[in-house]
């Protein structure tokens, strides 16, 4: 873990973004250490929450949540990882729900909706590519055809904060807040 960087305190915080991260810090019963990192830059961070509720707000929660652990377990960001793998059972969609959307095989994953495999081929091509190439184009305007091209858009936008937070935390070695579902057993 990298220890350049300072970690703030929740109390540490300026106001208006102690009240932004309020709800998940109640949420989780903690303030994570990405938050404790970025709040260097209160203004971005703050922006950084206000973008991420708002580009979630286009999707469904499923597609949320298809989003985020296709993209931490792509791009190897244990710490998001873990935390939607608790996310997702408390939704309600369950550990096998989880375990089908982690192992990256959306045309073998039968538990996944339509809506979900192609969300995940789409983002399996582009991450492989950077969103460049035939793979990332044809499975973006299979995404519009099957979502819709706000939905669709609103996928690119959750995936762009994911991809955001797996730099931050990768080049900054920080470790998962919790452990992982299937090492703790956690049934929500």
């Amino acid at each position: 873990m990298s220890t350049e960087i300072p970690r703030l305190a929740y109390e540490d915080l300026p106001p208006g973004l102690a009240e932004a991260l309020r709800p998940r810090v109640e949420r989780l019963g903690y303030l994570g250490e990405f938050f404790r990192v970025a709040a260097h830059q209160p203004r971005a961070l703050e922006a950084f929450v206000d973008f991420t509720e708002a580009a979630k707000e286009g999707l469904p929660k499923r597609l949320v949540e298809t989003v985020a652990l296709t993209c931490a377990v792509r791009l190897g960001n244990a710490y998001e990882r873990n935390q939607h793998e608790r996310l997702s059972v408390r939704l309600g969609f369950g550990r096998d729900w989880v375990a089908a959307v982690e192992r990256l095989a959306p045309d073998t994953a039968p538990l996944l909706e339509p809506e979900e495999r192609a969300v995940q081929r789409y983002l399996l091509a582009a991450l492989d590519s950077h969103g460049h190439g035939e793979a990332a184009q044809d499975g973006f305007a299979d995404l519009v055809m099957c979502l819709g091209h706000a939905h669709a858009v609103a996928v690119l936008l959750v995936a762009g904060r994911y991809l955001v937070h797996a730099l931050v935390v990768n080049t900054l070695a920080l470790a998962p807040p919790v452990p992982s579902i299937f090492e703790d057993g956690f049934a929500g």
